[in-house]
């Protein structure tokens, strides 16, 4: 067994569920199985009388396409704001725990003559 195999006996029953994700054509398929259920929602639109409110529901597939754009708008704003909210690296270090200098005669140092 290499380094990253686990023994799925050991794993939990939900974690043994899930081994198949590992395997890339697993996933694959997964993928395009869901890209099926959108396609086939989408043309289903057409298909069926809408009650409305706003005659822009009207539109077939008006709610995939809105859905879409709105991600794509969130993604590119998320682009955007970090150009304000981006802190350098060590922004929290002057505070931080990992950043103290911890006493020389707690710490249990190691020599390994080799």
């Amino acid at each position: 067994m290499s380094k990253h195999e686990t023994d799925p006996a050991k794993l939990p029953a939900l974690g043994r569920m899930f081994l198949w994700t590992g395997n890339k054509s697993s996933v694959d398929r997964l993928v395009y199985g869901i890209y099926g259920v959108c396609a086939l929602l989408f043309l289903a639109d057409f298909f069926y009388e809408k009650h409305v409110y706003l005659a822009i529901e009207e539109v077939p597939g008006f709610y995939a396409l809105y859905g879409f754009f709105m991600c794509a708008a969130l993604v590119v704003c998320a682009r955007f704001m970090r150009i304000f909210l981006k802190r350098d690296e060590d922004y929290y270090a002057p505070y931080d725990v990992e950043s103290e200098d911890y006493p020389e005669d707690q710490l249990d140092k190691a020599t390994h003559d080799g």
